[in-house]
């Protein structure tokens, strides 16, 4: 298993961070990672840095895609 930290930077009321939030879930937790929501306007620094592109898909502190995931390359990403 990957024990991989999985962060998708999502906002309050953004219906791409739920779809992308409940399309990944399982892919994550089916590599043995963890996904962790990070609501970028209760943080000044994520907000700066993510602003209006999200929902973003980090992995262990690296950016892996923004707005779209594909499974496949997520689930490669987390071997």
């Amino acid at each position: 298993m990957s024990g991989h930290t999985v962060e998708l930077m999502v906002r309050e009321g953004c219906g791409s961070c739920v779809r992308v939030a409940t399309q990944i879930e399982p892919v994550v937790g089916a590599a043995g990672g963890v996904l962790e929501l990070r609501d970028v306007d209760t943080d000044p620094e994520l907000a700066m840095e993510y602003g209006d592109r999200v929902p973003v898909v980090v992995i262990d502190g690296e950016e892996f895609a923004c707005w779209e995931v594909d499974d496949d390359e997520l689930a490669q990403a987390l071997l």
